[in-house]
This record gives C-alpha cells, sequence and structure tokens, in this order.
C-alpha cells in the first residue's frame, strides 16, 4: 500500500497536474472528477462528496451523501496523456460520511462476495481474455462500424490496420502495471485480443476497468474507436470476455484434473461443484455477464460462443470449459461473458454461483467424461435481456448477494432498456416488410 507521502512524491517527482478520483457506476460506466496536486490532502482523507445520480442515474433518489475514498495503491500515471501537465489517477471506493462502504457500489458488492468466500476458506482468481474491435472515426470523431480492412485471425500488417494501435495499448497497459502475455488480430476484421496475467478477483475487476480506458483512449489517438459492444456487425463473430477461474482453499487449488489410462478425464469434486453451482444459475447469472440487448445476438448466433449450457474439456463454444492441465494449473474457463459487463458484479455473479454449487454439491452431469465429451443439462442460455432479467429477478441466490434494494433498481434499470428497444422499429424490420405489406 502506498503511503501519502509515497504518493506526494510520485506527484512532485513526476509533474503530476491533474488527478483522476475514478469509479464504476451501478451500470458499468467508469466515471470520475479531476482534480488538481492542491487538493490532494482532501483527497486522502476521504472528503469529496459524490452524487448519487452518478452512481445511479434518475433511477434512485438521493438519500445519504457519498464520499471518494481512494485506493492508494491504485495511483498510477496515465501514460498516454501529456509528458508536460502528467494526468494520475486514482480508483475509489464510495462509502458514506463515516467509512462505512456503500452498500450498492458494485466494488463494494464484490468486496461483500469475496468476504463471505474468504470466511469459507476460499480465493478467487482470475485470469481474463479480452476481445475487441476497433472503427475508424467519421469526419465529427464519431465511431463508425467501418474498419477499411479485411484481416484475419492472427494476420500481420498491413492487412491488420490496428497493430500499431495495439502496440502502443500493450506498451501503455505494461508501463501502468499490466503483465501483457500475447495480442493479436482475432478472427473477425477489425478485431483484436489482449490478454494479460491474472490475479485475485477484485485485482481484475479494476484491471479490467482500466484495461477498457486505457485501449479506447489510445484509439482515440489513432483516429480508431474501439468498442467492447459484444456484436456491432451481422455474420462475423462477436467479442467475449472469457474468463479463467482457479478457486484456492488453504493455498491450495481445489480445481484438479487427471487423465486415466482409459482415456477418460477424471475432475475434482469441487471443480464439478463450482460449475454445477453456474450452470444451475446461468440464465440468472447472464443478466450480469452478459448485460446489454446486444450481447444476446453473440450468443445466438453460434460464431465460437455458447447458445446452451453445458461444459466439456475441449471447444469453443462451450459455456464452460475445464483445462486439461495438471495439478495447481488447472483453471474453469467461462466463454459466455462479454466485455460490456460490468465486472465487479459479474465477478459477484459467477462466484455466487459457484459458491452455491460447492456448498450444496451440485453436479454438473457426468462425472467422467471423454476428451470430446460435451456435458449439457438441456438449458438454453437466455435468448434476450429480457430472458435474463426475468431469471435474475427470481434466483434468491443473487438477490442475497447483490443486495435486494440494488438488485432492484439494476432490473428496473434492465426492463427500461428493454421495453425502449421493442418500441424501436429498426432498419431490418423497414427493409423486411414495408414494400411487401
Amino acid at each position: 500500500m502506498k503511503t501519502k507521502e509515497e504518493i506526494l512524491n510520485l506527484i512532485e517527482e513526476e509533474g503530476v497536474e491533474f488527478i483522476r478520483l475514478q469509479f464504476t457506476d451501478m451500470f458499468g460506466n467508469l466515471k470520475n472528477l479531476a482534480v488538481t496536486p492542491s487538493q490532494i490532502d482532501k483527497v486522502l482523507e476521504n472528503r469529496y462528496v459524490l452524487d448519487e445520480p452518478a452512481m445511479f442515474g434518475t433511477f434512485k433518489n438521493c438519500v445519504r451523501d457519498m464520499y471518494l475514498y481512494p485506493v492508494t495503491e491504485s495511483f498510477k500515471i496515465l501514460p498516454w496523456r501529456p509528458k508536460q501537465g502528467k494526468v494520475g489517477r486514482f480508483i475509489c471506493d464510495v462509502c458514506y460520511e463515516d467509512g462505512t462502504p456503500c452498500e450498492m457500489s458494485p466494488r463494494s458488492i464484490l468486496k461483500n462476495v469475496l468476504d463471505t468466500a474468504s470466511k469459507e476458506g476460499y480465493d478467487f482468481y482470475v485470469d481474463p481474455e479480452i476481445e475487441f474491435f476497433l472503427f475508424r472515426t467519421d469526419e465529427n470523431g464519431s465511431p463508425t462500424v467501418v474498419s477499411y480492412e479485411d484481416a484475419g485471425y492472427m494476420d500481420v500488417g498491413p492487412a491488420d490496420n490496428g497493430e500499431n494501435a495495439r502496440r502502443d495499448m500493450v506498451l501503455a497497459l505494461e508501463e501502468m502495471g499490466f503483465e501483457i502475455k500475447s495480442s493479436w488480430h482475432e478472427k473477425a476484421s477489425a478485431q483484436h485480443e489482449i490478454d494479460y496475467t491474472g490475479g485475485e478477483a477484485l485485482q481484475i475487476a479494476d484491471s479490467i476497468m482500466t484495461f477498457r480506458f486505457a485501449v479506447r483512449s489510445i484509439a482515440k489517438n489513432f483516429g480508431l474507436y474501439a468498442t467492447f459492444m459484444p456484436k456491432p456487425k451481422n455474420d462475423v463473430p462477436g467479442s467475449g470476455l472469457h474468463l479463467n477461474f482457479a478457486v484456492y482453499k488453504k493455498d491450495k487449488s481445489i480445481f484438479k484434473i487427471s487423465q486415466k489410462k482409459d482415456g477418460t478425464i477424471e475432475i475434482s469434486d469441487e471443480a464439478k461443484w463450482f460449475m454445477g453451482g453456474i450452470m444451475k444459475h446461468a440464465r440468472a447469472v447472464c443478466c450480469f455477464t452478459n448485460p446489454i440487448i446486444n450481447s444476446y445476438k453473440r450468443l445466438s448466433n453460434g460464431f465460437e460462443a455458447p447458445g446452451s449450457v453445458g461444459w466439456t474439456t475441449t471447444g469453443d463454444n462451450s459455456f464452460l470449459r475445464i483445462h486439461k492441465y495438471s495439478g495447481e494449473e488447472t483453471k474453469i474457463e467461462l466463454r459466455f461473458p462479454d466485455p460490456s459487463a460490468n465486472p465487479y458484479l459479474a465477478f459477484a455473479a459467477v462466484i455466487s454461483a459457484g459458491l452455491d454449487g460447492i456448498r450444496n454439491r451440485i453436479s454438473p452431469g457426468l462425472d467422467i467424461v471423454n476428451d470430446n465429451s460435451v456435458v449439457s443439462d438441456n438449458k438454453a442460455l437466455p435468448k434476450s435481456l429480457n430472458d435474463s432479467v426475468e431469471a435474475a429477478g427470481s434466483d434468491e441466490l443473487l438477490s442475497a448477494a447483490l443486495g435486494d434494494e440494488f438488485l432492484r433498481l439494476y432490473l428496473e434499470n434492465k426492463q427500461k432498456e428493454w421495453s425502449e428497444y421493442m418500441h424501436h422499429v429498426s432498419d431490418w424490420e423497414i427493409d423486411r416488410y414495408l414494400s411487401r405489406l
């Protein structure tokens, strides 16, 4: 943890002239207010007031003042900002005046879920894989879905028009403390992926918010717009947020997998139960891992995205995949989430469901599988945001994990989003019906 003196010295040595106090609202949008170093004492004494509309929009009436509590170890210099007059940032917790965490802050919700898990002896680690598109902006700087390229999987320049931007993204992220494993052009035109080393769940939720902020900011310098919209174009793969979970108890992994002499795969009970819990709550969990209307365009077309609930040791379209590593390296990969998710809520929902599976020994299906086995419980994933909202509204586990009031406000917003969509006449409908009817 950085001390006040260390932060003050860093600000002076680096010539920092602006400091951003960042937090995430209930819908997964990164927000901030900016101050100058002259206000650093006020910042570190947690005296900056946050209006509730910044966190909840118009869905909650102001009752109590909230305050930004900077996480001191999160202080970083933004490397893409000017070298003269540098900009630093803090990730902040949202608390009440007496320091009590706001129970409806997404970061607080995840911390509460992780505290519950820790009391039961479990520590959660996540390895993320984040996909996104880089599109051109128009003459006004507004985003388009135009890319002017036809690059494919792991192509190089000049076919890959985004490689220079992706290089600068990697360098900036590394400067901010990310350990980048690899980056490449994905299968769809203008689609990219950057993978970095994982860590504790809260740290990785923070890092995903930073990642999206950095990628968008650097793309703009190249006349590009980075979008984490799951399915921005027809007939091409959408973007996923693949999450590789590892769970430890007393510093030992509870996920283990081994291959027997007859070729079958044997998996530890805890790994099976973890998957079983996620499968049981899958339709409700999707409301947080796939939180927008467009999310279900990705899940419905089969482009390396699952459409039903199941698990396997192989296969790119699986809902869950347990990697066939040995011993401590075993991870369970969730392939259904997408990068529009609020990572704090997505992690909280997944971990709560997985813990429920472990507590209640929920079976995911077969105990032993072959390499090409796909175990399904014959349950389809939601076909729409409305389906997942209905499932989340009736899931008592998630209500307890997220809080009744938070869940009510969140679902109210999502129902409004669905209603607006259903009242909108799309270009597809005009093209399909106008001349025929």
